[in-house]
């Protein structure tokens, strides 16, 4: 299905494509510094993810309405959150092997999520089109999601403490 863009909607497209861009460049640089296999892990599955929503958000730049299989990536997500939990269960407790290096990574990776998950936010209330804006909040669903792996290694890790 194709979408006639406003000024407005093609100008907050145009930001996702950034915050898109950015988030695929942190987490390829922290999953390369990243020691622990289970960071690395999440950091590139992460990262896989944001350039499916880059390809999405180039997708309605070029106005075009992409199908979304929700069911699909609810089952995805579904496995890829046993998936985590086995790990969390299987796995010892890392407590950030003698620097913070891996602690800041997550940090900043979380309060980028945070950040970008706003942004979709922001964007969904601005958009017309119903299935554009199901195809965004589609998208802030996996940032949420992304954030929770990172919250759930940085507890599991003694990185964050809720108290």
């Amino acid at each position: 299905m194709n979408i006639n863009l406003s000024e407005k909607e093609r100008m907050l497209l145009e930001d996702q494509k950034n915050h898109e861009e950015i988030c695929i460049e942190k987490y390829s640089n922290y999953a390369n510094q990243a020691s622990d296999p289970q960071l690395k892990q999440i950091f590139n599955q992460n990262g896989q993810e944001e350039k499916n929503h880059l390809n999405t958000i180039n997708q309605l730049l070029s106005g075009t309405i992409p199908q979304m299989n929700q069911q699909q990536g609810q089952q995805q997500n579904q496995q890829q959150n046993q998936q985590q939990q086995n790990q969390n269960l299987s796995s010892s407790t890392n407590q950030a092997s003698g620097c913070n290096c891996e602690k800041d990574m997550c940090t900043d990776l979380l309060m980028t999520e945070k950040y970008v998950s706003g942004a979709y936010d922001t964007s969904i209330f601005e958009f017309k089109d119903p299935q554009a804006r199901n195809v965004l909040n589609h998208i802030q669903k996996e940032e949420q999601q992304h954030g929770e792996k990172i919250f759930n290694y940085m507890q599991n890790n003694g990185m964050y403490n809720v108290k």
